[in-house]
């Protein structure tokens, strides 16, 4: 009996005690939280020559462009949620009366955190890392860029470490595993590892390593040929005071989709002073290596492809390079030297400035056999950005392109045709609705 009332003793005692550490574990608990946002994005474009120079006596292009964007999220302890819908295009090309709406979800992804910093993230979603220049959002873009993946994280103050994988298919099969990138993810299958250390408050590196699945195979057949490419590349960043400077490279090795052996590579440098509170100015160098017509088919592949990054923060406003392809089978890289000011007109409003130098890394031939010059021009970007209040921004931009003859041969048009490119873009991006309990 004694046994017995010491047993039931303790197993009161025990439950009491998790119970009471239940109760202080549930008051350390996070709060559940939904929140809702919404943005509306209109942006007017007049267009006489940008992605591709214009002909000689070719029109000018003008529309209205729109994002209308829908965010949910959800939050409690060890659990987040978000989806996120929109509708993009251009004013004006969907009828009054639309049976036939384009609303997609853009974001639907779902993280579990594991505790000590250990989390998996799973869905459709963006990806950014660095400085963009190969994992961006592309938020210029009205519909953005989004990928289906897995990402695995481990992260504290020092340390961030993240492998991503995905694999993707046209539709549920049942014989062959070619996969078509038509209207589709641009890649079969992707692996990528990143790690990122703070070093100290003035500097941090990181460093990439992408392994990236090509289909090379016929889809008639169903037979699949897939080609592997990789990237290996570091990022480093250094900020004592007013300075910052910033040091790329990346290097490309493997097979590309033509079964061609690839040997590419990017570096950028770039420096950036703060004066004072209002204004500040920059300069920067990005090289990205090119393939010569020259080059057999027996040769290695030479030009180097900054596959998903946001193009548009780098190689000039106007988009030339990257965001848009090059003409007649070519790739020669691009040198892009740049200047750039900015200036605080108030709190609420800033003006930038930059100028671009722009030239081809690798020899173009004529068809008589005549080497082009490597330059191919220059371009001026102007943009104002005025905070008209917190969740409201009004931004205007025009850019103008000083092209060369090699610009003629590499991306079309004339050199002679004034080449110009205006926006107007208006921001509302308001949390509509939040909620705890």
């Amino acid at each position: 009996m004694k046994t017995h009332m010491i047993v039931l003793s303790g197993l009161l005692l025990l439950g009491s005690v998790w119970m009471k550490a239940d109760e202080n574990q549930t008051a350390k608990d996070k709060e559940n939280t939904f929140s809702m946002s919404a943005q509306i994005r209109p942006r007017a474009e007049y267009r006489n020559g940008v992605l591709f120079p214009r002909s000689e006596g070719a029109e000018a292009a003008g529309f209205i462009n729109n994002r209308a964007r829908l965010s949910m999220n959800y939050e409690r302890e060890r659990l987040s949620i978000g989806l996120s819908a929109q509708h993009v295009g251009v004013w004006g090309q969907d009828p009054q009366i639309d049976k036939n709406g384009r609303f997609i979800l853009n974001e639907a992804w779902a993280q579990l955190d594991f505790g000590y910093g250990i989390f998996a993230k799973l869905g459709r979603q963006s990806l950014i890392y660095d400085d963009e220049r190969i994992l961006g959002g592309l938020d210029w873009n009205v519909a953005g860029r989004y990928h289906d993946a897995l990402k695995l994280g481990y992260e504290n103050k020092q340390n961030k470490l993240h492998l991503i994988l995905a694999f993707n298919q046209n539709d549920e099969k049942t014989i062959g595993g070619t996969y078509y990138a038509d209207g589709g993810q641009p890649y079969k299958n992707m692996q990528t590892l990143w790690y990122q250390h703070v070093c100290s408050k003035a500097f941090n590196a990181s460093f990439m390593f992408m392994n990236l699945g090509l289909e090379a195979g016929d889809p008639k057949t169903q037979k699949s040929d897939t080609k592997y490419m990789q990237l290996l590349g570091t990022n480093l960043y250094y900020t004592p005071g007013d300075w910052t400077f910033g040091g790329t490279f990346y290097y490309e090795f493997g097979k590309n989709k033509a079964d061609r052996d690839v040997s590419a590579f990017l570096w950028a440098l770039n420096a950036a002073y703060k004066i004072d509170s209002r204004w500040s100015v920059g300069i920067g160098s990005d090289y990205l290596s090119g393939e010569s017509n020259t080059s057999g088919a027996d040769s290695k592949y030479k030009a180097f492809d900054p596959l998903y990054g946001t193009h548009h923060k780098f190689y000039g406003a106007m988009d030339y390079f990257y965001a848009s392809g090059f003409i007649n089978g070519l790739n020669p890289g691009l040198w892009d030297n740049q200047i750039k000011a900015a200036f605080k007109a108030s709190p609420k409003v800033n003006l930038s400035l930059a100028y671009h130098y722009f030239s081809i890394t690798s020899d173009i031939l004529t068809n008589h056999e005549v080497k082009l010059d490597r330059g191919l021009g220059s371009e001026i970007d102007l943009q104002v950005d005025w905070q008209i209040m917190k969740d409201v921004k009004l931004s205007a931009g025009y850019s103008t392109m000083f092209g060369t003859s090699t610009m003629e041969v590499v991306k079309g048009g004339s050199k002679d045709s004034w080449q110009d490119w205006g926006w107007l873009s208006l921001n509302i991006n308001p949390r509509i609705f939040m909620a705890k309990w």
